[in-house]
């Protein structure tokens, strides 16, 4: 089993998994998950992600001078959420390209599927420019889809 490993975190077969438990803001007046509470748990997984990979948004933002923005979001919602359940949310890279990440996340109730999405993120400058990925920055990401298929 391939992986990588921080202090606290961990990537498997070249997928990050983060819990998430809904709390009472997350929901709406019938204790189900509102459906824009799903991009901010997303949001928190690709963040923690790449924190565990070593990039660390306002610290590379200022040695690389870059950024990660969404361009594309393609969300399907199976299930709901439900005031007090332990979302997992995993997250995968599915292609890197010279300026452009493209991930799946796919958000779960233990087995039960509850949300797909598709994320394009784009490499920015600071003026807001696209951007290629740093090479030392696209190889650690690239890394993440090698360790899919060695499992």
């Amino acid at each position: 089993m391939n992986k990588i490993s921080s202090s606290s975190t961990l990537i498997v077969e070249g997928k990050y998994r983060l819990g998430v438990r809904v709390y009472y803001e997350d929901t709406d007046a019938g204790g189900i998950v509102y459906y824009a509470n799903y991009l901010k748990f997303s949001e928190r997984a690709r963040t923690e992600m790449l924190r565990t990979i070593g990039y660390e948004h306002q610290d590379n933002g200022k040695n690389y001078g870059v950024s990660f923005v969404v361009r594309t979001c393609n969300v399907e919602f199976f299930n709901p959420g439900m005031l007090d359940d332990l979302l997992e949310v995993e997250t995968e890279i599915l292609m890197v390209r010279g300026a452009s990440i493209r991930m799946r996340q796919n958000i779960k109730r233990g087995s039960q599927e509850l949300v797909l999405m598709e994320i394009k993120l784009a490499c920015i400058s600071s003026n807001g420019n696209p951007v290629r990925i740093p090479i030392a920055l696209r190889n650690r990401i690239s890394d993440l889809i090698l360790l899919k298929g060695d499992g």
